[in-house]
């Protein structure tokens, strides 16, 4: 390589490294400055705008199903602080005759069923972001009892506010794999924006509307957790399109 050619090559790896600090630093400033406002502000004047529809929902949800009206769950938010979460209930408290809970499918109710293919069971999660404990847009809140089972990669996660939707909720939702969420939650947690974080929420929407993604193949909600035995798979590819608002399950009335 020549002398002149050397040094173009080095002036365009310059630029290109420029760029990318600036992309960075807009990324930084964005998640810094502007998104928990945003957060606070948008989840207000959709609490308001809301506010008559809620109550119907919950006054369905009582005749329908059954008191508490809302299901409330512990959660990992940001940096592992646990919070309570708040969903519309889906699931009776049906039990067998060994008095244990029955599977999901059997206390999943029709009604139940309904809220959660429209992703209206996770209304109230606007309280936690109103309050600081999710983010509109964000990775998914998961389970407390998950929290040993992540590697170092999987555990990025909880460096940025949990979401009501997320880039793993519009890239497969519960069709995917965990290795396949996590690897897409960490991606996100890389490039947080205001560009990207108006895309998931119009690409939540749309998946709303079509209801995609909301079981997976063997379960009424998504399978637990099981940790990573024999290793992790490669990072996931995702396309521009996918799942919904919905995530984990497999656990007692959690209708994510």
């Amino acid at each position: 390589m020549s002398k002149r050619g050397f040094l173009f090559d080095t002036l365009l790896s310059g630029i290109g490294m420029v760029d990318a600090n600036k992309e960075e630093g807009k990324s930084m400033y964005y998640q810094r400055y502007f998104k928990r406002p945003l957060d606070f502000m948008l989840s207000l004047l959709a609490i308001v705008a809301l506010s008559p529809f809620l109550l119907i929902i919950a006054l369905l949800v009582r005749g329908k199903i059954g008191s508490p009206v809302l299901f409330k769950q512990e959660r990992p938010g940001l940096n592992e602080k646990i919070f309570s979460l708040y969903k519309f209930r889906t699931m009776t408290d049906a039990k067998g005759e060994d008095g244990q809970l029955l599977p999901d499918e059997a206390r999943l109710t029709r009604f139940g069923e309904l809220l959660r293919s429209t992703s209206l069971d996770e209304l109230p999660e606007l309280f936690n972001i109103l309050l600081g404990d999710m983010s509109i847009v964000g990775p998914r809140p998961l389970l407390v009892k998950y929290l040993p089972l992540y590697d170092e990669h999987q555990k990025r996660r909880h460096m940025v506010r949990p979401g009501l939707s997320g880039l793993a909720q519009v890239n497969g939702r519960n069709a995917i794999s965990w290795e396949e969420k996590f690897d897409l939650d960490v991606r996100y947690v890389d490039d947080v924006t205001f560009v990207e974080d108006w895309k998931i929420i119009f690409l939540t929407l749309k998946k709303v509307l079509t209801r995609e993604g909301i079981n997976s193949e063997a379960a009424a909600t998504m399978e637990d957790f099981k940790g990573n035995e024999g290793g992790r798979e490669k990072p996931f590819a995702y396309a521009e399109s996918g799942g919904t608002a919905n995530e984990v399950g497999g656990f007692p009335q959690d209708g994510l």
